[in-house]
């Protein structure tokens, strides 16, 4: 079974002048050197999902589910908003359940503390979701990884840290496989 793992990397922001399609090139593209799994950007914003029971249009959810469904594990790009992560990201979580189970992922986030709290905020819904988050996170602080706190310039020390949570998100996604199957 040596059949690569199939990564999304989420963009948890849906809102205009978001930076999270930024984060998430430059973070799919040190995934894509490494050549040791799928990985995929995976844009919230494509799937203009409704909040959650305010429609009857069941239509963006389910796409949203089946993608999810395709998916081994996840690096979720989460930017912290007044303390925590973006409303769009929260809504997205819920809008799903079963394809979130028994999978593994990793945090990137950023802000004026590196996105720290809206991290945190999201390991506890995924901890509900039986997603497995991984302990290394990369932290990117608006006032060192980004000029005039909006154009993304990220520092070459955080690497090894994209190393290291993929190495274990990939690991955690392998051992969690046969839980899916």
């Amino acid at each position: 079974m040596n059949e690569k793992l199939n990564i999304g990397i989420i963009l948890g922001s849906t809102r205009e002048g978001r930076v999270s399609p930024d984060v998430g090139q430059w973070f799919y593209e040190l995934a894509q050197k490494r050549n040791d799994a799928n990985y995929e950007i995976v844009d919230l914003k494509a799937y203009k999902l409704p909040l959650l029971g305010e429609s009857s249009d069941m239509e963006p959810v389910e796409k949203w589910n089946a993608k999810l469904a395709e998916l081994d594990g996840f690096v979720f790009i989460a930017q912290e908003y007044n303390h925590a992560m973006s409303g769009a990201l929260k809504n997205a979580l819920d809008s799903a359940r079963d394809p979130w189970n028994n999978k593994a992922a990793g945090i990137v986030s950023y802000g004026s503390a590196g996105g720290a709290r809206a991290a945190e905020q999201l390991r506890n819904v995924l901890g509900e979701l039986q997603v497995a988050d991984v302990r290394t996170q990369v932290l990117l602080s608006l006032f060192t990884d980004f000029e005039n706190f909006a154009k993304f310039n990220p520092q070459d020390i955080h690497q090894e840290n994209v190393d290291t949570l993929l190495d274990q998100v990939l690991a955690w996604s392998k051992a969690l496989k046969p839980l899916r199957d």
